[in-house]
Order: structure tokens, then C-alpha cells, then sequence
């Protein structure tokens, strides 16, 4: 043998061993980040209880789930999702004080307030049930969504469920406090149950998103499925079930679903129609194991574009080209450079995507997004991804989509932001109000006392043609553990420009595997606080009491409702939610961008406020608020505002109101 030839035989070890050096170097570095003291010092949060209904804490709590034989040598990795929670306002008074939540503990759907709500704001907690629906011991709700899905100005809710499509519980004009006699339970896929057992497709649902899709002034839906269609909860299924067909490229999923709102009427009967636009994803891109779905209007055209977090491979952002009535998107996808690794390049990733969020992450006026990955040092060393947005204008970006090209860098590590560990819901919010996003992202898989990393591993070297079946997978029963221990974590940038996690410091780090966190504005003061939901363990809350927060502007905006005749009374608001409505501000420290987001990332759901940091600035903020009306007409206006809580009827012009 040559010498070349042995050099050439001898290259792929040696990249291998540079690859994994620099893994743990990058790795090490992202943990010991400097001023993490510093940091966390100006943070303050404090966990309070979350009423639940009576009696509640003295039920049979859950630590697994049942499932189909087939599973049940891997029951504790099929039991490892379905924890949720939102934070919204559920009383129709304008502040963001009540919650929904899923707990695996006792696969319940549980409305209550938060903590923070007044004497006004505060009801029984209760269970969301779905009878007269059909539903049985072979479901289980993975996700609670607050919306408004008539148009009337009253919260209702879309829960999510393994074993059966979602369910929508809309409020009756006739209520006059959150209980379980004040919903509805209607089929959000139209089905029939003659005999009182459900008939329906047996969906796996672990994301929804939320949005007005087609410019129509309403709220349509993306449902991302997980496993495909079959028995995955029944001990006594048929054996129709599988697991992924690769653990880079799988394909072979429930996949993703879009519903188009059609219609809706409110009332003491109220409902609401949606039909599936079967077309509207690309299906070669539609059929991947969804975690995460979310998005926001990236050209300014007043149409939200989407990304798609699926496990075990690529990630999708979709460009919205949809018109009234029809539902439309294409594929953009990033462009590889030589110095650019594939996962990086966004639509080419083989990384294990579980959630998503989208905001303003280096406060320009341009919509940036985060997906959360496995990142496990010594286990799956992948990345998150941090997609900075590099297109010149709005113009730009359009031209860019158009043509099938997202412009888009991948960049977490040098945010600060690449490695936390086996990571899920990520939501970024400004919790000082000084003009900075923060984020939070919920972390850990399965929780028990034998490490069986090193049987994942194993897994992770098979053959794709093995994998589609669940008997080639390696036990994973009660008591072991796959990255268990860790904690929820709390990003904060330092005096540099660079997160650091600071969740130990601010005593936020619970080793209980985290899958959702909600923010909101509780208090109507302009202050973020958050909930998180636990898999296997209680949901907490946590107060912002943050000793030196900055000034705010937050925006309640409302397009007017359906039911006039209603406005203000019992669980009615002021109007309905301004669905897609998006607002730039400018101020000496320059620009910034946010949404009302009606809905999305994985079953962690934030409020409907439009919340931006000022620090210390006391000046007019110039707003440019752009909105559809209830017809779908697209405006646009630039209002000069103080530092505060405004709330604003949308119509042909933006005309502030009274909150009630």
C-alpha cells in the first residue's frame, strides 16, 4: 500500500477525533459561560401554588402510561410526553390570568387561574371533560391551547390528544364564570359515533399552531402528528404501530395536518367549522414525526409563514402563499457553504427537533427563530438551532422565499444558546423589560435511577431498516434513566451580548423532566411571568419579581366580535383576538418586532399580549401595528405611544379603547 493511500485511509478517524474535540471544547465552553452571578443578580422569580380542583391532590397519581404490547418493552420512552400548559385570559376581563393545563399525572385537562389573579378573575378550578364526545382509556390529552375559535370574544380551548383528533371546547354566551357547564366539546374533524365509541382517525398529536393562515381574518390550524395513525395507548391493540424508519430522515409518521376555518356561530350552542386542505403542505415534506410547529409573517404581506420541528430529522419552513379560502405553502430551504455542516443548513438538519419559537432575538426588527435539539454531552451531541435572520428588508425576504431560499444563519453557539441537554418547549420573552430577549427551555427526558444512555447509543448506530419496528429498540422500562436530571434552564445575556443559563442561580433548577412553558402578562402591569409544565411531576408557576425592571409597552389588540350584543358580559371581552397582527417599535435604542401569537411551539402556549421592553426609556414609542380586519382587508398604522398597557380595537383604522 501507498503512503497516500494509507494517509487517505487514515483521514476519516482523524476528522472524527477533531469533530469530537471540538464537541467537548464547544461544549465545555457553552456551560461556563463568564458572569453568570452578575447576570443572575438581576433576576428575581418566585414560585407560587396553583389552585387545582378540590380534591384533586388526593387522587391516584400516574408515573407511566399504558400502551400497546408492542411497546411495552419501551413504555417509559412511549410515556415521555403529554405534559401542558397556556396562560391566557379566560375571563373575558383583558388580563392573562387564567391557565390550562395537562397533567400526565392524571391525564386531566385542569382551567384555573393563575396565582396572580385578582378576587375578580378568580373561579373553581375544574376538568375539561369530553362527554358526550366519544372517549376512552385509550386516549390521553397531550395539550391545552387557549383561542377563539367563533369570533365572539370568549376564550374557548383546542385540546390535543394521543388516540383521537382534538377537541374544541367553546364557551356558551350564556356563562358567566369559567365551569365545567360554560363549554361545548365539539369534534374538531368531523366524525360519527353511532354506537357511543369513537370511529374516528386515531391521530397522536404533540403540537398545534394556531394562526390566521389564509389572510381571512380568522384562526385556521396545523395539527402535527406524531407516531401514524394506530393503537398506541390500548394494551389491547392491534399490533399497527411503529417507531421511526431512520433516526435522520424519518418519514413514516402521522405527520401534518392543515384545517382551514370555515365558519362559526356563537350562542348558547355555539360551534365551529374547519375543512382539511389536504394540498396545503407539500406531502413529500408533510409525513415527519412533529414535535414543535410554529411561526410568524417573515415578508410582511400579513400571512404567517410556519416551521415544523420534527424528531428524528429535517425541519421545515414553509412560505405562505395562501389567499382567502385557500391554504397554500412552499418549502424554502437554506444554502450550504463549505464551511457549513448539514444540520446546520435549515431544511437539511438529522437533528432530533422538539421544539420552537419565534421572536426578535437580537432586537433589529426581524423575526429570528430557536429549535430546541438534543444536545446531551457524552450522549447525542447534537446542536440547538439558532436561525438569525440575514435578509436586507422585508423585500428581501420575499424575493428570497420565493424563490425557494431562506436566509437564514445558523448561530447558537455564538449566542450562548447550543447545548443544554435533551431539550423541548422553548419560549423567549423579556422578563426585565430592558429591550433584551430571554429564554426559556424546558429540558429532560426519562426520569429513574439506571443510566441507560449507552443503550441509546446503541440504538442510534442501527441500521434504518431495523428501526421501524418497536422490538429492535432497547428496553426502556420504569426505573431507568436517559437524561433524567435535568433541569428547566433560563438564558439570559450577559454584559457581552451572550446567554448564559443562569436557571440554578435563580433556583428555577427542579431535576424533573420540563415539556412546557407558558408566559404571560398576569398582573396587567407590563411584568412577563411564566408557567411550566412537568412530565410526571406538578405544574409550577413563577412570579417576575425582578427588583429593577425596565418600562414596557404592551399592546392588547382586538378585532370587534361576532356578537356585539354580548360585549363585555360574562365570559365575553371587548372583541375578539387580533389573530396575525404583528408590531414594530422604534425607540432611541432602536427597533423591534413582536406578534400576537394565537398559538404554537410544543403544548407550551403564551399569552395573546404584545409585550416589548423599554428599559429606561420614558419617551412617546413609535408603534407600527399592521392587522387584518374581520374580513381579512390587510392595514397598517404608525401610533405614537407612552410606556404602558394600551388596548386597541382593530377595524379599518387602530382606535384605543377602555380594557373592561
Amino acid at each position: 500500500m501507498t503512503l497516500n493511500k494509507r494517509l487517505r485511509r487514515l483521514v476519516p478517524g482523524v476528522l472524527a477525533v477533531a469533530v469530537a474535540t471540538t464537541l467537548f471544547f464547544g461544549a465545555d465552553s457553552a456551560v461556563s459561560v463568564s458572569e453568570g452571578a452578575q447576570t443572575a443578580a438581576k433576576y428575581t422569580f418566585h414560585e407560587l401554588p396553583i389552585a387545582l380542583p378540590p380534591g384533586y391532590d388526593n387522587q391516584h397519581m400516574n408515573t407511566i402510561r399504558q400502551v400497546n404490547p408492542a411497546y411495552q418493552k419501551i413504555r417509559s420512552w412511549i410515556s415521555a410526553v403529554g405534559a401542558g400548559v397556556a396562560i391566557n385570559d379566560v375571563t373575558g376581563h383583558g388580563r392573562a390570568d387564567g391557565m390550562c393545563l395537562v397533567d400526565t399525572r392524571t391525564n386531566k385537562v385542569i382551567v384555573t387561574h393563575t396565582p396572580t389573579a385578582p378576587a375578580a378573575d378568580r373561579f373553581t378550578p375544574f376538568t375539561l371533560d369530553a362527554a358526550p364526545l366519544p372517549y376512552d382509556d385509550t386516549m390521553a390529552p397531550t395539550g391545552c391551547a387557549a383561542g377563539d375559535f367563533t369570533g365572539d370574544g370568549r376564550m374557548g380551548f383546542l385540546v390535543t390528544y394521543w388516540g383521537r383528533t382534538p377537541i374544541l371546547f367553546l364557551p356558551k354566551s350564556t356563562a358567566t364564570t369559567p365551569s365545567p357547564s360554560a363549554y361545548v366539546p365539539q369534534e374538531l374533524v368531523a366524525s360519527q359515533s353511532p354506537d357511543g365509541t369513537y370511529h374516528g382517525p386515531r391521530w397522536n398529536t404533540d403540537a398545534v399552531y394556531i394562526a390566521d393562515l389564509d389572510g381571512s381574518g380568522h384562526p385556521s390550524i396545523i395539527v402535527g402528528n406524531y407516531f401514524p395513525d394506530s393503537d398506541v395507548l390500548d394494551p389491547h391493540g392491534l399490533k399497527n404501530v411503529a417507531m421511526t424508519n431512520s433516526l435522520s430522515s424519518g418519514n413514516n409518521a402521522g405527520g401534518d395536518h392543515v384545517l382551514r376555518w370555515h365558519d362559526a356561530a356563537s350562542g348558547a350552542h355555539p360551534s365551529a367549522r374547519y375543512v382539511e386542505e389536504k394540498d396545503a403542505i407539500p406531502f413529500q415534506i408533510s409525513t415527519g414525526w412533529t414535535l414543535a410547529i410554529s411561526g410568524a409573517d417573515l415578508t410582511g404581506d400579513g400571512l404567517p409563514e410556519a416551521y415544523i420541528a420534527n424528531d428524528f430529522g429535517h425541519g421545515h419552513l414553509l412560505y405562505n402563499q395562501s389567499t382567502p379560502g385557500h391554504i397554500k405553502f412552499t418549502e424554502a430551504k437554506g444554502v450550504r457553504t463549505g464551511t457549513t455542516p448539514k444540520s446546520f443548513v435549515l431544511g437539511n438538519g438529522s437533528f432530533k427537533g422538539m421544539g420552537v419559537d419565534f421572536a426578535d432575538l437580537n432586537s433589529n426588527g426581524r423575526f429570528d427563530f430557536f429549535v430546541s435539539n438534543i444536545n446531551v454531552a457524552w450522549g447525542l451531541q447534537e446542536s440547538n438551532l439558532l436561525f438569525i435572520n440575514h435578509a436586507a428588508d422585508q423585500a428581501d425576504m420575499t424575493k428570497q422565499l420565493s424563490k425557494g431560499v431562506a436566509p437564514f444563519e445558523q448561530e447558537a453557539q455564538q449566542y450562548g444558546l447550543a447545548w443544554t441537554g435533551w431539550c423541548w418547549d422553548v419560549k423567549a420573552g423579556d422578563f426585565l423589560n430592558q429591550g433584551e430577549q430571554d429564554v426559556i427551555q424546558t429540558d429532560g427526558f426519562v426520569k429513574g435511577t439506571n443510566n441507560r444512555w449507552n443503550w441509546l447509543q446503541e440504538a442510534a448506530t442501527e441500521n434504518d431498516d431495523l428501526l421501524s419496528n418497536p422490538a429492535m429498540w432497547p428496553n426502556f422500562q420504569p426505573g431507568d434513566d436517559v437524561s433524567g436530571h435535568e433541569a428547566l434552564a433560563f438564558y439570559a445575556k450577559n454584559s457581552s451580548g451572550t446567554y448564559v443559563n443562569v436557571s440554578s442561580r435563580l433556583g428555577l433548577a427542579e431535576p424533573t423532566p420540563t415539556r412546557a412553558v407558558a408566559t404571560g402578562d398576569t398582573t396587567g402591569t407590563g411584568t412577563l411571568d411564566f408557567a411550566v409544565a412537568r412530565q410526571w411531576g406538578p405544574p409550577a408557576f413563577y412570579a417576575n419579581q425582578a427588583p429593577d425592571r425596565g418600562n414596557a409597552l404592551e399592546l392588547k389588540l382586538y378585532r370587534p366580535s361576532t356578537d356585539p350584543s354580548g360585549t363585555g358580559k360574562g365570559l365575553e371581552g371587548i372583541g375578539a383576538p387580533a389573530y396575525g397582527a404583528t408590531v414594530q417599535i422604534t425607540t432611541p435604542q432602536g427597533t423591534q418586532i413582536s406578534q400576537l401569537d394565537g398559538g404554537g411551539g410544543h403544548v407550551g402556549f403564551r399569552s395573546f399580549d404584545v409585550h416589548f421592553g423599554i428599559g429606561s426609556y420614558r419617551g412617546p414609542v413609535s408603534a407600527r401595528v399592521q392587522w387584518r380586519d374581520v374580513d381579512g382587508g390587510l392595514h397598517q398604522q404608525t401610533l405614537k405611544l407612552d410606556p404602558g398597557v394600551h388596548t386597541f380595537m382593530l377595524t379599518g383604522t387602530a382606535q384605543e379603547v377602555s380594557s373592561r
